[in-house]
């Protein structure tokens, strides 16, 4: 009867889903095309925005292009870099006091899935003033415009650049959960090549892996449209065809515009679709243990795809023949089990760990509890896990 329950959720999430605003963000693409973002900003009449980094990229000066262009069409602003990877509400609370001290009137995430979702927080926030962070999550619960959300990605991976969700963590609980809001989408994306030419090959390769997931995730789920099915298609098309060149050849600036691109398509086709069990498990390990969402992901998403068996089998076997693998000849069940084997092969081939190390035994029910209680009734999976199911891959993913 519980999973008669889940899939009429599901089933009427869906339904209303088509009748809610899907706005795609305005793309800014191509090489230096971070260029045009400040003119951009200021033809929008704003005169001051906040800009949500990280202190790696302020290191590194890899913010420094979109400051000076922002000086020079005289746009006010005031940069918070304290975010931490999985977002926390402290990050979000001290970004948004600063937001409102300073009168600003945007906000620019610059980086990973990390800025842009705590900058996705603190629009939230900012909309609404009345609810915390905490009873925002879940499903559209802000509804009220945000700021203007303009988003630079500077990884290929998490898709945050079109999705509706921002996920954070809570660092007293260790809960790491998602609020969904179609008013989070953001209102611009630049997709600037050039902006990931000297990501290190491990954030390249976890990263990619994320979109992946993603596209994947998508695919096999059970509320996947016409739409978002092309959405997947491409993105697992290019990432196979990218992903390896992008990070052994780091300098291909085709390749990474194409694992850019395969990014945004696939957060595309989860952002309507719905993510599944790999996703449930991954953010229980980040609010544990601050695993990178993209690592968890990469490592989890072959078993999960095995465990789930049958109910993948025609699914994989068709992803399997867009990206030219297994033998004309060969079953449904063969070519599945070859394309879990050329993500696992992925996996090694850049030294992505086989199994997560560090997973204590008296952490596991609590994260049982928690993966089950985000996957269902939501996430339209093909296989809807139960306790003992979920328990039994929390032991085969660890070390």
């Amino acid at each position: 009867m519980y999973q008669v329950y889940c899939r009429m959720y599901q089933w009427t999430y869906k339904f209303v889903s088509r009748f809610l605003s899907w706005r795609q963000p305005e793309l800014i693409e191509g090489e230096n095309s971070l260029e045009e973002l400040s003119k951009l900003v200021k033809n929008k009449k704003i005169n001051c925005a906040l800009i949500i980094t990280d202190k790696g990229i302020t290191d590194i000066g890899l913010i420094n292009g979109l400051l000076k262009g922002l000086e020079e069409v005289e746009v006010n602003f005031i940069v918070y870099d304290k975010t931490v990877p999985n977002p926390t509400i402290d990050n979000i609370e001290e970004a948004l006091k600063i937001y409102y001290e300073n009168n600003c009137e945007c906000i620019i995430a610059f980086g990973g899935g990390s800025p842009i979702d705590c900058a996705k927080a603190v629009g939230a926030r900012v909309a609404r003033p009345d609810k915390t962070i905490e009873q925002m999550k879940g499903q559209l619960k802000v509804k009220k415009e945000t700021p203007p959300l303009f988003v630079v990605p500077t990884t290929s991976g998490t898709g945050s650049e079109a999705t509706v969700a921002a996920v954070v963590s809570d660092s007293k609980t260790h809960e790491k959960y998602a609020i969904n809001d179609t008013v989070l989408i953001p209102d611009v994306a630049v997709l600037d090549p050039m902006l990931t030419i000297n990501l290190p090959q491990h954030i390249t390769s976890t990263t990619g892996m994320d979109a992946l997931t993603h596209a994947i995730e998508a695919y096999i789920g059970r509320s996947n449209t016409d739409e978002t099915r092309r959405y997947s298609i491409e993105a697992v098309k290019l990432i196979f065809e990218n992903l390896y060149e992008a990070y052994s050849n780091g300098t291909n600036v085709e390749a990474r515009k194409k694992m850019q691109r395969a990014s945004y398509l696939a957060g595309m086709a989860f952002t309507r679709a719905y993510v599944g069990n790999v996703h449930a498990i991954a953010h229980t390990l980040g609010g544990f243990y601050s695993i990178p969402h993209g690592l968890a992901n990469a490592i989890i998403l072959p078993y999960v795809l095995e465990y789930y068996g049958d109910s993948v089998r025609n699914d994989l076997s068709e992803l399997a023949d867009l990206v030219g693998i297994g033998e004309e000849h060969d079953s449904k069940t063969q070519k599945a089990r070859k394309f879990i084997e050329a993500i696992k092969k992925l996996n090694h081939d850049m030294d992505i760990p086989k199994k997560v190390n560090g997973i204590v035994d008296t952490d596991i029910p609590l994260m049982v509890k928690r993966a089950l209680k985000e996957a269902n009734p939501l996430y339209p999976v093909p296989k809807i896990l139960n306790q003992k199911e979920m328990l039994q891959l929390y032991q085969i993913i660890r070390e």
